[in-house]
């Protein structure tokens, strides 16, 4: 066996290799490409021998993603991804004083696989179309969440000079496309309170907005409402600044849209996105995200309960002595723990044994959050068999045993 720590930087690796009583072999500095990795296969080839197998070979790094990984697991080496914390906490033994090293960090990696190995998870071998899933999902989300940022940051900006500009445009929602660009046409109260009602009507029609004329006359009422100043000079200085951010907006929305697309061809060209879209709760950017961040790798998850626990929706114990505690995880997937919430919720209206199942932990006193994780927790157990039989959702056979619970009104 050889084990190899791999502590990777922007454009280059520092490697080392170890044999199994902990003995360095070698140690080198390895540029990123395919230079850098033909030469990770020589320095192994030259320690390892000819009758080393490949899946002898362990390899530790805190990334799981990126062509040097997929080098990697092509090559038929196990890998383990490790967490950064993970990582962090386990150099902690070798000193103190706070030193850190490229050198250093390789060699612990090497030691973490070596003596922790089978309390890490090694890289799951997700087929190429469920990577393609989670590459656009993750896009997707993440323009999403910078989205949501902008938009702060707008409506901070509009609150400091311009604050009916919130209020006329609340119906149309601040964040939709016809908004923002009567916010860039107009960006100054002065400039709004000048905007005629066909003006406005020509924006709302190009978006296909309802009762258009009604709409407009509201906005334009809304924007001539006397409020107060700041000093004209001051006034275009926080124009200019919305105006940014509300062209960010439309160029963020823009893509989106775009997005969404490739997120439902990639999402529907998978194997198991009928088993998905079968869950109640779930559509398609739902259904694509969880599968983003489970994968498809059907030995990755040996039970329920080992995809539970890495979904986050189950409890963790913490007990000691005469304590004894039962807590919600923190440490999880955020990106897989939103796409879970927001189908839990969904699933109280689209499922009647899932909301038999919240009214029942909400009758033990639980709360609206941990009714809500509960729910989420069994309709993770409830996917896993599915995907492991490869049928689809059938609510009798699902909530079978929880039959008999009323449903409170």
């Amino acid at each position: 066996m050889l084990f190899i720590g791999d502590d990777w930087a922007e454009d280059h690796h520092d490697v080392e290799l170890q044999d199994e009583t902990g003995r360095k072999l070698a140690s080198a500095r390895l540029p990123e490409g395919v230079e850098g990795i033909a030469k990770l296969h020589a320095i192994i080839a030259r320690h390892g021998g000819e009758d080393l197998e490949p899946g002898q070979v362990t390899v530790g790094i805190e990334t799981d993603r990126g062509p040097w990984v997929q080098a990697l697991v092509a090559a038929g080496y196990r890998v383990y991804a490790v967490n950064p914390r993970q990582a962090a906490r386990f150099k902690e033994r070798y000193g103190t004083s706070g030193a850190k090293s490229d050198k250093g960090d390789a060699h612990a990696l090497a030691d973490m696989v070596r003596i922790d190995g089978a309390q890490l998870r090694p890289v799951a071998g997700d087929s190429d179309q469920a990577q393609a899933v989670r590459v656009v999902a993750r896009a997707h989300q993440t323009l999403i969440w910078e989205r949501t940022r902008t938009f702060q940051r707008l409506r901070n900006t509009l609150r400091e000079y311009f604050p009916s500009a919130l209020t006329a445009y609340a119906s149309l929602e601040l964040t939709s496309t016809d908004a923002l660009e009567l916010l860039v046409k107009a960006p100054t109260p002065a400039q709004a309170a000048k905007l005629t009602k066909s003006q406005i009507t020509v924006v709302l029609a190009r978006h296909r907005r309802h009762r258009r004329d009604q709409r407009a006359a509201a906005i334009q009422a809304a924007l001539r409402e006397p409020q107060l100043g700041v000093a004209a000079p001051v006034a275009a200085a926080y124009g200019a600044a919305a105006t940014a951010h509300a062209r960010l907006l439309i160029a963020l929305n823009e893509q989106i849209a775009v997005l969404e697309e490739q997120v439902s061809a990639h999402f529907h060209a998978h194997p198991d996105a009928e088993i998905y879209l079968s869950m109640p709760g779930i559509g398609e950017i739902t259904g694509a995200r969880v599968l983003a961040e489970f994968g498809d790798d059907p030995t990755r998850y040996t039970s329920a309960k080992a995809r539970k626990n890495y979904a986050g929706t189950s409890p963790i114990t913490r007990a000691s002595g005469r304590t004894h505690a039962v807590q919600a995880r923190y440490t999880r997937n955020n990106r897989l723990a939103d796409a879970l919430q927001r189908q839990a919720f969904s699933a109280l209206n689209a499922s009647p044994g899932a909301r038999r199942y919240y009214e029942k932990q909400r009758a033990r006193d639980a709360g609206y959050n941990p009714a809500l994780r509960q729910v989420g927790n069994r309709l993770v157990g409830i996917l896993h068999g599915c995907l492991k039989t490869r049928t689809l959702y059938d609510e009798a056979t699902a909530w079978s045993h929880h039959a008999a619970l009323p449903v409170t009104t």
